[in-house]
Order: C-alpha cells, then structure tokens, then sequence
C-alpha cells in the first residue's frame, strides 16, 4: 500500500492581483501544513496549464485539495480528472477585499467553472468550501475530508475476519468477499469458529501468561469466576490474538452463541471485549459490517468504541440505551464502577462483562447497512452518553440523542435498519458523511 499523500492543487491565471493571491497561498499552505503531514505541496501558485501539468506529474494523490487560487477556466480542472480519480475537495476563497475598486482573485467563478467540468465528467461526488484559510469552519471541513480520504484510503489494506457464521436470523451482517472488496476496497477472510477453538486448547498454560496479567489488571472480579472458565477465557484470548496478529486483521466479526457455551464451555464476550481495547474491531453474532463500522469509528476516533443492539426508549429523557450481553472494552467504563466482571445474563456462564458505560459530552451511532437492493448506506446520529448506572445484566450505555429519540427509533425501524451499531466516543459525524460521499453511499441521518 503507498503512503497516504495529500495533493494541495492551487490554480489560477497571472492577470488577477497576485500578491493577494500568492498571500492565501501562503495561509493555505501553512493551514494545511498543521492539519496533516502528509501534504504535499507546488512552490507557488500554478497560473498555466503548463506548470500545471509538470506539478500533476509529480503526485499520487488520494486526495486532491482544488483550489481556485484565482479565477481559472475548466481546463485547469480538465487536466485534474484526466489524471486522476480519487476524491476531490473543490476550495473556493473568499474574495478578500471589496471596495468598489479591482477584483482581486474572482476564485468563486473559477469553482463554477470547476464544478461544471467535474459534475459533467462523473465526478460530481466533489467536497465543496468556500471561505479564507484562517477560518474555522474552513479548517474543519478540510480537517474532516483528509480524515475521511485517509480512511478511504486504510480501507484499501484493511483484512476482515469473519469467524464462523451468522446465526439463524442474524444474516443482515453476513458478508460476501466481493461485496467487501467492491464496496470498501477491504480482503475478507473466513474462518470457522472451532478452528479457533482447538488452537485455544491447544496452548500450555505459560504461552498465555501475559495475557492473564494483562487481565487481571484492567477486569474487576475476575478472581471470582471458575478457574476453569477465566482459564478457558485466557485460551480463547491467546487463540485470537495470534489469529488477528498473524494475518494483520484490524476488524473480526465473531460467532458466539450457541458454540462457544455448548461446544467450549466459555462466552467469547470479555475476549471480544479486550480486542476492543488493543483497536482491533470485534463485533459478535458474526456482524462482519458491524465490525467495519467499528472499525471506521476507531480510527476517527483513536479509541475503543461501544458495539450492541437499541433496547430501550425513554420519550422523556430523550434516550436511547444500547446494550449487549457483555463485550464492551474495560476502558469504556464507569470510574466508580470500573470493568466489572460478571455471566453471561441468558447461559450463566462467565467471564463477560458487566458495567454501564462512561458518561461523555460527544458520541456518534454510525452503522453501514444496506439497502433493499443491496446498497450500502450509513447511518449516523449525534448524542451524549449520559452519567447513569448499567441498566440492564451485560453491558450497556444510555444516549441522550440530540434530535428526537423517538424519531430516530421510529425511523430507523421503519427504513429498515440493522440491530447493531457501534458507539463513538466522538462527534466524528462530519468526517463519516465525507467518507460516504466518497464511497458513494447514501446517509440516512436521524
């Protein structure tokens, strides 16, 4: 996979007033400089299509920054896509001084003329700003398209898991490997769950040693779960953290029920759990794309993310509670509680875990689903998770939604959407209605 780059492309022609033009060549570069590290920039503003072209020869770009340094005909954006079909984020500049007197750069007639060619050459799935480069939202927006194209561009190298199948009733996550490499650019690969299971009961007991440790450091109450279940659990542990490792997996979705309780004895949930809080994506219940949508929210978020199932609405207290039966990641818990351990609340088995979630001021509910006809969609809304106690055997978090609870319950039923989301630990809602864009999948947001 080759290195991210960023390719910042200002156009223009040399009859506009340049040192108003080469002074926002300046403050963008500088902008973009302390936004990313992977920019890659021209020494001056490129005011033919001759320097254009010999700029355009050097680059491999996965996002193009086009911006209408001054005005510019379309033959500018006419080389771009002729080149090279990546995103684009089209930058108008804010005319910067209006006096009744010269037009200094006339950038937003330049963007018309962008625009055009690209919605006329299929490209028109464009980002589009308008403003200086010392502007916040200008700077937000160029912050959230280069997070959305740098994961675009992670999804290209991305190898998913799916371990075991879908139980009945439960296909709305089973994936095939062509949808998962047409849709995301991602490699599936598939395993069956009792593979995983013998290599567990297969180790001596001091290869898993630092994973007892490790446990027993971040997990309450570990100490009282049957020895030989926490010993099962540690197996387990070991057995998928040498599968992730050996085949660089950053995203698995896990069968769980019934034959990890009927055929090993033990839940996969804590273990599900800890690979959580080591950033590689675990979803249960064979979720593969509600491990990609997990996926997705910790790298825009650079945590560990809530992964589970809607279960409860409170019209008055606007809140949604997400639950599952317990495999959230210890680092998500409440201080006062810590990660409690706890049994499975259906087959009584342990180790799962057993807490409610932290309280924050920013969450995001992203899930990737799909449509009737097999198109993927996402689904976003924005929230905090409240300071509230566990509210149900497992593990569980409580949004307070910043639209109406009940209509986003109500219209996420009603459009047909999945039983999983995951939970973000961040407002990354911008970034991921960038990243659709890109991806050209439709959002449904509530």
């Amino acid at each position: 996979m080759t290195k991210f780059q960023v390719a910042y492309i200002p156009v223009g022609v040399p009859t506009f007033h340049l040192e108003s033009a080469n002074d926002q060549f300046d403050k963008s570069v500088k902008m973009l400089k302390g936004l990313t590290e992977d920019g890659v920039y021209p020494d001056k503003p490129l005011l033919s299509i001759e320097d254009l072209k010999d700029y355009l020869d050097t680059l491999n770009p996965d996002l193009i920054i086009f911006q209408n340094n001054t005005f510019a005909n379309s033959a500018y954006a006419t080389e771009v896509v002729r080149k090279f079909d990546c995103p684009v984020l089209l930058w108008t500049l804010r005319e910067p001084v209006i006096d009744g007197g010269r037009l200094r750069l006339n950038s937003l007639t330049g963007a018309y003329s962008a625009g055009n060619l690209f919605h006329h050459t299929g490209r028109e799935n464009f980002e589009y700003i308008y403003g200086g480069p010392e502007e916040d939202k200008v700077i937000r927006q160029i912050d959230a398209t280069i997070k959305a194209a740098n994961i675009k561009h992670s999804l290209k190298s991305l190898n998913v898991a799916a371990i075991g199948h879908t139980p009945q009733g439960f296909g709305f996550g089973r994936a095939l490997d062509a949808d998962v490499t047409r849709a995301f650019g991602a490699s599936l690969e598939s395993i069956e769950v009792r593979e995983l299971i013998n290599k567990a009961k297969s180790y001596e007991s001091h290869e898993y040693q630092d994973l007892a440790e490790k446990s027993s450091t971040v997990m309450k109450n570990l100490d009282k779960i049957p020895s030989e279940n926490v010993d099962a659990y540690l197996r387990l542990y070991k057995a998928y953290t040498e599968f992730v490792e050996s085949k660089d997996i950053k995203a698995i979705a896990s069968r769980c029920w019934p034959d990890l309780f009927t055929e090993y004895g033990t839940p996969v949930c804590s273990v599900l759990g800890m690979l959580n809080d080591d950033l590689v994506a675990a979803s249960c219940e064979a979720d593969l794309y509600g491990a990609i949508s997990m996926y997705i929210s910790m790298e825009l978020s650079k945590q560990a993310v809530f992964f589970g199932d809607p279960v409860s609405l409170n019209e008055e207290d606007n809140t949604v509670t997400y639950w599952h039966c317990g495999m959230a990641p210890c680092s998500l818990a409440r201080e006062d509680t810590g990660a409690e351990i706890g049994v499975h609340p259906n087959r009584k088995i342990g180790p799962t875990m057993e807490f409610g979630c932290k309280p924050t001021e920013e969450v995001t509910i992203f899930r990737i689903g799909r449509e009737p006809n097999g198109d993927f969609r996402f689904f976003i809304a924005k929230g905090k998770a409240l300071d509230v106690p566990k509210q149900f055997l497992g593990t569980s978090v409580v949004v307070e939604t910043d639209k109406s609870a009940l209509d986003l319950v109500t219209g996420s039923v009603k459009d047909g959407w999945e039983a999983h989301y995951a939970v973000a630990y961040a407002d990354i809602s911008k970034e991921l209605e960038i990243l659709a864009n890109m991806l050209n999948m439709k959002v449904y947001k509530y």
